[in-house]
């Protein structure tokens, strides 16, 4: 993506495991400020889960552990081993992943065969739905909050059906707002790029965020935001959030975890310009402000200078 459109920052919402496919959410230039505030966004997913033996990997990547016991799968054993996963579980991470054990991700010790040690941690799981099954592999629709591995979920399920099980296929479908019908691959964007036609298919900064009321203010009122000052907004001026509906999100896009309240602040040309909480009643403190536009910036057609986040699958 940095050839492609000429940015140096580039950042992701979440990254996808070896096999999978699906949405990767990339955020460009300015927009690697707001990466934060998705920390706590749902995800949905469509898996495959193969029955009858595990794998070291927890999924068609690695290795067997044990031969194949080709169980016989029916809706009801399914949705029984499916059934305790749901709600807010205690979830212990593959061997295989990206969690830190005495600041070294786990897979670089499993992968020289040294011991990988991982605690359970609290997720949240809001759909486990069986929706097919084929001979030993059985089809799910996933929902579920940040820290979450599906691998883990297939892994439990086969330990409980006392064959084993693996993750064969696995396919992330939305990221919060981001679903896949509005993905790119890379060669589509590539395509789009060489027409000069990518801005179109980007997400502007003023676009981000939606789940969060807005607050329209004066330039006086901006000069202190840029400083970083706190500034008073009365009740009347906070717009309601706006979030469209779509069959292809979660209903809630975040967890259901606390999180403090937050604004998005516009100036007089509707440029986002930061992101403040409340301290006390109408007063509020940026929490981040984002850099003025220079006047070339403005004017410039050439999308590697405009800040913009970018849904991609792959």
């Amino acid at each position: 993506m940095r050839r492609l459109v000429g940015f140096r920052r580039i950042g992701h919402l979440g990254t996808l495991d070896p096999i999978a496919t699906g949405v990767l959410v990339l955020v460009l230039g300015r927009a690697t400020r707001l990466a934060q505030f998705y920390s706590g966004r749902r995800k949905r997913y469509l898996c495959t889960v193969r029955f009858g033996f595990a794998t070291d990997t927890y999924d068609a990547a690695g290795a067997a552990l044990g031969p194949d016991a080709a169980p016989a799968l029916t809706p009801e054993i399914l949705e029984g081993l499916a059934a305790p996963l749901v709600g807010r579980i205690q979830q212990t991470p593959p061997p295989y992943s990206a969690k830190k054990i005495h600041g070294r991700p786990a897979h670089e010790l499993a992968r020289k065969n040294k011991p990988v040690e991982l605690k359970p941690v609290e997720v949240d799981v809001y759909e486990l739905r069986l929706i097919g099954i084929d001979g030993c592999s059985a089809r799910f629709s996933i929902e579920c909050g940040p820290g979450t591995y599906v691998r883990s979920l297939a892994h439990d399920m086969g330990r409980a059906l006392g064959t084993g099980a693996h993750v064969s296929e696995i396919t992330r479908t939305a990221v919060g707002e981001f679903s896949l019908d509005q993905a790119l691959s890379l060669e589509e964007v590539a395509a789009i790029h060489a027409a000069g036609r990518l801005a179109e298919r980007v997400i502007p900064l003023e676009g981000l965020l939606a789940d969060l009321p807005k607050v329209r203010v004066l330039p006086v009122v901006e000069r202190r935001i840029r400083h970083g000052s706190r500034f008073t907004v009365p009740d009347s001026q906070v717009q309601p959030s706006v979030v469209q509906a779509s069959q292809f999100v979660p209903a809630h896009l975040d967890a259901d975890r606390w999180k403090p309240a937050r604004v998005r602040i516009f100036n007089r040309e509707e440029k986002l310009i930061a992101v403040a909480q409340p301290v006390v009643p109408r007063v509020y403190q940026p929490v981040v402000v984002l850099e003025a536009e220079s006047q070339s910036w403005r004017r410039s057609q050439d999308l590697a200078r405009h800040p913009r986040t970018l849904n991609r699958k792959k």
